[in-house]
């Protein structure tokens, strides 16, 4: 990801310098006329806007405070491209501001393919001044650059919502593989109709998110489906989950926010009833 970012910089002609801990992973991008720096002060020091893309906040902290790094931001932007948890993001903006820095976090919704792309997404949080002033770099590394919000913590909180909902459908298709290939279906029959079965999935999607922006949630003349409907069928899936012997972890965790809201007594609310129960432990 880092390359990918260096390359879409430097060749729509920004002056660009890379540091990376393992300088021989960095000495290919020397022939594109990318300065490889000996150490993070001296990328830094030769910036005026500083990109960091490493592991984790942790890693970050590590490779930039130090005295040197400290002496040599001020003023300028440090842009945080390092995937984490919300107050992470905010912390580290603190400790930007103390030095006298610009601080933006972002959050890469990309493979490093889509980098430098139109249709490349990153999200940025934080003053949206300092967005606006350097748009036009951010959306060099994709076209779909957006200033999401000035908390930091924006960026990455909308990373971890968005990552959630696509582990959701992944483990949701390995559950489904593993009922088709236990009842002997052929996997082309299924993509051929989960894709005609997607437009009902994206319907209900989009009306459980307007319904529990509007707490609409009980059942009424607009519900398309109420809770007991939804774990009438539910039920099925169980039965051959455990019928086939296939793992439960998954459709436990699912049964276990249903029996919690039908205690409740939400049994023919919406679906959307169910935002009330995920949105605290247990």
């Amino acid at each position: 990801m880092g390359s990918a970012l260096a390359r879409a910089l430097v060749e729509a002609g920004h002056r660009t310098t890379v540091w990376n801990r393992t300088k021989a992973r960095a000495e290919p991008l020397k022939s594109l006329a990318i300065t490889v720096a000996d150490s993070v002060e001296d990328a830094v020091g030769s910036a005026e806007i500083v990109i960091v893309n490493v592991s984790d906040y942790a890693a970050s902290a590590a490779f930039l405070r130090s005295e040197a790094v400290a002496a040599a931001v001020h003023g300028k932007l440090i842009v945080e491209l390092t995937s984490g948890a919300p107050e992470g993001a905010r912390e580290a903006a603190r400790w930007a501001a103390a030095l006298g820095a610009d601080y933006l976090d972002g959050a890469i919704m990309a493979t490093p393919n889509f980098i430098g792309s139109e249709g490349g997404t990153l999200l940025f949080s934080g003053p949206a001044a300092a967005f606006d002033a350097n748009k036009d770099t951010f959306r060099v590394l994709g076209g779909n650059a957006q200033h999401v919000g000035d908390d930091p913590g924006v960026a990455n909180a909308l990373d971890s919502a968005l990552l959630g909902q696509m582990w959701g459908a992944l483990f949701g298709t390995l559950h489904a593989i593993a009922v088709c290939q236990a009842e002997d279906i052929d996997l082309a029959v299924f993509a051929r109709q989960r894709s005609s079965f997607a437009p009902v999935v994206e319907g209900g999607v989009a009306d459980l998110i307007e319904r529990t922006k509007a707490a609409r949630f009980a059942g009424d003349q607009e519900t398309l489906a109420s809770v007991s409907a939804h774990y009438g069928a539910f039920k099925h899936l169980l039965e051959v989950t455990d019928a086939r012997n296939l793992d439960r972890a998954a459709v436990d965790a699912y049964d276990a926010i249903f029996k919690r809201a039908i205690a409740a007594g939400h049994l023919h609310d919406d679906f959307a009833a169910l935002t009330q129960f995920m949105g605290r432990a247990a």
